[in-house]
């Protein structure tokens, strides 16, 4: 018998979840939390196998949960529910730690074989998202490779660059000339494939080029 908890601000999506998981008597709904707060407190007193818990809620949201618990190395697995196809969430959830990600329009059976699949130690991604989430994987390695590609001198000054400085600002911050600034936003540039210092800044910030500094 796998036991569940599931976390959601709606009580009709909370109870039709629950009738609909216990119908066949492999799973059985321990309890259930309206919103984060509720959530972290009652896991102070019940240990479900398995947390089905959704993003958005009020007071504390589901990103926020699944770091607390992570945090705590809690021996529970969890699934996230969301309403949403919001693949920047969803790469968040997984550099968290997730176990799984599954729309709530999906069919009672796929979440059931996502529980499952999960509870076999497996990791479960809604099969829709799947193309999206491999897009947005090889876009952030490719961003790894051209990160790698900049000196210590070129993320000095893309750094200065996201924070919103001009060139005149960063060569007297730095002790360089203009014409050096200048250089090296160019070989920036190249390196990053962008064509021009907006585009530079966003990527720096993307990809927490300040705090790699």
């Amino acid at each position: 018998m796998i036991k569940a908890m599931i976390v959601d601000d709606h009580i009709m999506v909370r109870q039709s979840i629950k009738y609909l998981l216990e119908m066949d008597g492999s799973i059985e709904v321990i309890d259930e939390a309206n919103d984060g707060i509720d959530c972290i407190n009652k896991l102070k007193y019940v240990s479900p196998d398995i947390l089905l818990l959704d993003i958005n809620m009020p007071n504390m949201n589901g990103i926020d949960v699944l770091k607390i618990i992570k945090n705590e190395k809690k021996p529970i697995k969890i699934l996230l529910l969301t309403a949403y196809e919001e693949t920047e969430l969803l790469l968040k959830a997984f550099d968290i730690g997730t176990d799984g990600y599954i729309l709530k329009k999906s069919s009672v059976e796929n979440l059931k074989k996502a529980i499952t699949e999960i509870m076999d130690g497996n990791t479960y991604i809604q099969p829709s998202l799947l193309s999206i989430l491999n897009d947005k994987l090889i876009d952030r390695n490719l961003d790894k490779i051209r990160i790698k590609s900049l000196t210590k001198r070129e993320i000095e000054i893309l750094t200065h660059v996201a924070k919103g400085m001009f060139n005149r600002e960063i060569a007297i911050n730095l002790n360089i000339s203009e014409r050096t600034v200048k250089n090296h936003l160019s070989n920036i540039f190249k390196k990053i494939e962008v064509s021009d210092r907006t585009q530079a800044a966003v990527f720096a910030i993307k990809n927490n080029i300040i705090k790699i500094f």
